[in-house]
């Protein structure tokens, strides 16, 4: 009997390239500077990009892997998804990861292979038990650290409101065991620093300020998924139900567009407040027809208030995001609220066919009522909110058309519709359509837009990327949008920006590695007012890249950057600049990594993100914004086969500066100083 043609394929390709090609832990900067080069919003990326390191660091069986999970790694077009899927069909199982070099090129090749995996058919006659004890995916992480001079909220000298019930201490544990396509379990604590430590069932504080767990099987027989604990949701284009984490508009400028239709998924983050915690099912009521429901209950935090009209009613002036519980204040914002939510889908697949209907209802235990502003006479106020809608997505040959449709009951709609498609094998393009109306409101979206929540806008989009050869390709999009009603530091009505973004990719050997991005946003802001008039005017920003990656040896690494960014409103012009130096070296068990950057900005309109180096699984982006110097260093060490740790210093030093930051977190001069240790344990 001859050996199937795919194995004979596979033995050689693997001693042709296993040489020079070893499967390991992903290093996230080498997605970073593609998938997150655009950063302007005022929220905390490091939390919300650990999520999708966390996606990442489960890789995907080959065997059972769809088109959606190869596109949340937005690494393969259209059409290298479209050969994939082709060549399983064809070929039968896949042996090895290795047998992904007969479809995809060295550099594609070596970047997927650190997600994927292929299930050991024996493995799965064991039991659950057992093939939890065996799984080499099963890993304990220990975290440490903390700023080392004295910040107000912890002396004797802080007022009430900034007084810190903790210590500066940082603490977290995530234990997580897992098999593609088969099961997981974990869970994660967490303490932030200010955080204290206690145990108050009457306050729902049971030791750590933060604990999230889940226990997830999947494929068997009809139910393909059941989740128990924490979890999230991911169906058509997130526009009724999205992970909290979603990709904006990058120099990656097609594959990320598409949100992938996922399912649920396990909620593994240290971000407090974008999951649902309850039990999700996934159950096929036929080949081709699958039925997803969810319930979830769990509190939120909000700012709770007593009505002045009546003595018994209480009403949430907001709800709060940060998941910081040290002051006060803040420990009485904590689970103010329960959130109950429900939700249904109904979804229809057949080959390149996927259309569902989606229900998703959400309950406040107290109305949700804004303080009255000139913007926000349109945002959600209630304790109820209830939308329904439907989602279609069809692939042909090497394009993905995506859409879905949102009603809420009694308010507004939103509508996204695009498609993705590979033109020839250099050229790849988008084009998208949105319109999110003004009375429009979801809890759990993560759809494209040029805000953080997708209400009041209107955009079409088109992105592009252009591969000349091995050496050299551009990439870039153009966002339009206008916004029907006022928005939060603009008051104006039918107002209207675009933005735009172009990258040119140069590389000459494979130890070099050279791009320069530059990027524009032009959109309307308040200038100030007159009398009973505001007064807007037209702000733009513009942002420059210029970085070179060398590669002196298998020990040696560089990275040399500058970047620049300018902010013009109503005559008046400000700028920012940072340049850097990081080094990377690596001999043996050991990997030593550093920087040293020197930045300054004019104010916080300048600020600019730059991706660190930090310990496996955190994702470190501060903004750098002052004058000053940033430097740090990394230490990772292998202690064996089953432990590494990481040793993390850091320090920003501000020049004309003799105090740092604000309120409890305020430092009486001129440098913060922070530690970090991580272990890891695989079982």
């Amino acid at each position: 009997m001859k050996p199937p043609c795919s194995i004979i394929l596979f033995f050689n390709f693997t001693i042709a390239w296993s040489q020079d090609f070893t499967k390991k832990d992903f290093d996230p900067v080498h997605l970073v500077d593609e998938i997150f080069s655009s950063q302007n919003l005022n929220i905390d990326y490091q939390d919300l990009y650990e999520d999708y390191l966390q996606l990442l660091s489960n890789p995907v069986d080959l065997n059972d892997v769809t088109s959606e999970q190869l596109r949340l790694l937005y690494i393969l077009n259209e059409e290298q998804i479209n050969a994939f899927l082709t060549y399983r069909q064809e070929a039968g199982p896949i042996v090895s990861e290795y047998e992904l070099q007969q479809i995809f090129d060295k550099d594609t090749f070596e970047k997927i292979a650190p997600f994927v995996t292929v299930r050991q058919p024996e493995m799965q006659t064991k039991n659950i038990f057992r093939r939890i004890l065996s799984e080499p995916n099963s890993y304990l992480l220990l975290r440490w650290g903390r700023t080392l001079e004295n910040q107000q909220g912890y002396t004797s000298q802080a007022t009430p409101s900034t007084r810190y019930a903790g210590s500066p201490d940082h603490f977290y544990a995530r234990f997580r065991s897992s098999r593609a396509a088969d099961y997981s379990l974990g869970f994660t604590l967490k303490k932030d620093a200010g955080e204290s430590v206690q145990w108050n069932p009457a306050t729902q504080y049971y030791g750590f300020d933060y604990i999230s767990f889940h226990v997830q099987t999947m494929n068997k027989g009809r139910i393909k998924n059941l989740i128990v604990g924490d979890y999230q949701a991911q169906f058509g284009q997130g526009v009724a139900l999205g992970s909290f984490f979603g990709i904006g508009k990058n120099a990656e400028a097609v594959t990320t567009l598409r949100r992938p239709n996922l399912g649920f998924l396990p909620y593994t983050s240290l971000y407090e407040a974008g999951y649902f915690r309850g039990a999700a099912i996934s159950y096929m009521l036929t080949k081709k027809l699958t039925a997803h429901a969810l319930l979830s209950h769990r509190g939120r935090d909000g700012n709770l208030h007593q009505d002045t009209l009546s003595s018994s009613a209480d009403y949430l002036s907001s709800i709060s995001y940060t998941g910081l519980h040290r002051t006060s204040s803040e420990l009485a914002n904590r689970n103010a609220i329960s959130e109950f939510n429900a939700a249904a889908v109904l979804q229809f697949k057949d080959r390149s066919l996927d259309a569902g209907f989606i229900f998703h209802h959400t309950l406040f235990g107290a109305p949700l009522i804004h303080t009255p502003s000139p913007y926000n006479q349109y945002y959600f106020n209630g304790n109820t909110n209830t939308n329904a809608g439907a989602y279609l997505n069809y692939s042909f040959k090497n394009s993905t058309f995506f859409s879905e449709f949102t009603q809420i009951l009694n308010s507004g709609n939103a509508v996204v519709a695009g498609i993705l498609s590979s033109l020839t094998s250099q050229l790849d393009m988008s084009l998208s359509y949105r319109r999110f109306e003004k009375n429009f409101y979801s809890f759990y979206s993560n759809a494209i837009s040029e805000s953080s929540v997708p209400q009041n806008e209107t955009g079409i989009y088109w992105g592009w990327k252009y591969v000349f050869n091995k050496k050299y390709w551009l990439s870039g999009y153009v966002d339009l949008f206008s916004f029907p009603w006022l928005r939060y530091r603009n008051y104006a009505p039918s107002s209207e920006g675009s933005e735009w973004l172009m990258r040119f990719n140069y590389k000459p050997t494979k130890n070099v590695v050279i791009f320069i991005q530059s990027r524009q946003e032009t959109k309307p802001r308040n200038t100030g007012a007159d009398h009973n008039l505001y007064l807007t005017a037209t702000g733009t920003k513009q942002s420059y890249w210029l970085n070179c990656d060398y590669t002196a040896n298998l020990r040696l690494a560089f990275r040399t950057r500058l970047q620049f960014s300018s902010y013009s409103l109503a005559g008046k012009n400000t700028q920012g600049m940072v340049i850097l130096q990081d080094v990377t070296y690596q001999i043996k068990r050991i990997s030593l990594s550093g920087r040293y950057a020197l930045f300054e900005t004019d104010d916080y309109d300048n600020r600019l993100y730059v991706f660190e180096h930090d310990a496996y699984l955190t994702f470190n982006f501060p903004a750098y914004y002052g004058k000053g110097i940033r430097q740090y260093v990394l230490l990772q060490y292998q202690l064996n086969s089953k432990i590494d740790i990481w040793v993390r210093w850091s320090q920003t030093h501000y020049l004309q500066q003799e105090k740092i930051s604000s309120g409890g977190d305020t430092i009486l001069g001129d440098s913060k100083n922070d530690v970090k240790f991580q272990a890891r344990i695989k079982f």
